[in-house]
């Protein structure tokens, strides 16, 4: 594995890990968030599920490549999915940023890994 597709594997691994068990947790910022974003807190915990599981599938693909370029290609559909509903509540830029970094960093993860593995 290249060195730089396994380092952004951890990175997002850990990014998702974070955001994912905060949102499972039932954190107090994440509540306010899923209120905030018009969601059901049930639906934002599935969110966080899909986070870990990002998470899980990234450090998997540290061994078994195809893995990882799933879960990369996953997370960022979330993190488009995420951008287009900080944008739909009006978020500042600042805000914005966060799944929009995210997304571009699992795209460029998922791009080395294919490289990588074929």
């Amino acid at each position: 594995m290249h060195l730089w597709s396994a380092g952004l594997s951890i990175v997002l691994a850990a990014a998702s890990l974070a955001g994912g068990t905060a949102k499972l947790a039932g954190a107090r910022a994440m509540r306010a968030d899923a209120r905030r974003f018009g969601f059901r807190f049930a639906t934002y915990r599935f969110i966080g599920g899909l986070e870990l599981a990002a998470a899980a599938g990234l450090v998997a693909g540290l061994f078994v490549g195809p893995l990882g370029m799933a879960a990369a290609g996953g997370l960022v559909a979330l993190m488009a999915g995420a951008t287009l509903v900080h944008a739909r509540v009006k978020d500042p830029a600042v805000k914005t940023l966060s799944p929009i970094a995210v997304g571009v960093l699992a795209a460029v993860t998922g791009t080395l890994l294919a490289l990588v593995n074929t």
